[in-house]
């Protein structure tokens, strides 16, 4: 371990947030949590974390501070309120928002933290509740260099593929590219699995066949499954994802980009919402398939 690197405060356990933290214990980490729904940290308590009562609280002392909160507003709101993060994160400190967030707000968000003599990474992840639980995230990071490679321990702690981006904002940009491409996998994905099922076929098998050739993706080997089981809780949430769609055609529309897959996935998405699956998984795309039969 990075001795200069020793307690962690981690802001939002949710889904994937709760298992990280852990992995930051099982690595012996001193680590303080805060969530909204004090429930969901409980878990980590009993593991050893200390609760506080604020992201304020969270945030004294400790020499990471990583947020993975909802919406950019409310990264906004932890960071840059009266009461956020850069008001009363000690001098030195390291600053890691893992959220899928907007690149602009990660640039907005080092440059202030630098003024503080704070240190800024963007750190999205990719890889579900799945990842998260086995320790084997994707973190995409953009800031500088070396807060980089002074928090590559944490990093490691849950990570499995962690890569270095550019300066701030990249990592966002770098999540934005991972999201545009699983927008469109997951329409195929169900769209095969609704052919496999009109034609009549055991959709185990046909998943066993195209899921380690060409057309095998993370979504068809760990999703696809789900969808068959009938499992539609959320190791992604769908409101979530459809955040992060809206994030990625603004940023396009920002440089000029025409991404017609990506506005049908969001336009799918959004109709799905519709229909009461806010908070299922980004699987439950599938019914709307299943329903059309």
């Amino acid at each position: 371990m990075n001795t200069e690197i020793t307690k962690v405060a981690f802001i939002g356990t949710g889904v994937m947030g709760s298992s990280m933290a852990g992995h930051l214990l099982e690595r012996g980490f001193e680590v303080c949590v805060y969530t909204r729904s004090q429930e969901k940290a409980m878990g980590l308590v009993e593991r050893g974390a200390v609760w506080r009562s604020s992201a304020k609280e969270a945030a004294r002392g400790a020499d990471v501070v990583i947020t993975m909160v909802g919406y950019p507003k409310d990264v906004e709101d932890v960071y840059l309120g009266e009461n956020g993060i850069l008001n009363h994160a000690k001098n030195g400190a390291y600053l890691i928002d893992m959220t899928t967030s907007t690149p602009t707000l990660a640039k907005q968000i080092y440059h202030q933290a630098k003024e503080r003599h704070l240190h800024s990474l963007d750190a999205p992840v990719s890889g579900g509740d799945i990842g998260a639980r086995k320790g084997r995230l994707t973190v995409m990071v953009g800031g500088d260099k070396d807060a980089f490679e002074a928090c590559l321990p944490i990093f490691h702690s849950f990570g499995a593929n962690i890569i270095h981006q550019g300066e701030a904002g990249a990592g966002q940009h770098t999540k934005m590219c991972n999201q545009i491409a699983i927008a469109t996998n997951m329409i195929g994905v169900c769209e095969a699995l609704a052919y496999a099922d009109a034609a009549g076929l055991d959709p185990e098998s046909v998943l066993k066949s195209i899921s380690s050739g060409a057309a095998g993706s993370w979504s068809l080997s760990n999703l696809a499954p789900r969808i068959i089981a009938g499992n539609y809780e959320p190791g992604f949430f769908v409101k979530h994802f459809i955040k992060d769609m809206e994030i990625a055609l603004d940023e396009a529309d920002r440089m000029g980009l025409d991404v017609p897959g990506l506005t049908l996935a969001r336009e799918m998405y959004v109709k799905l919402s519709s229909q009461g699956e806010s908070d299922s998984g980004t699987q439950a795309l599938y019914k709307l398939f299943h329903d059309k039969k």
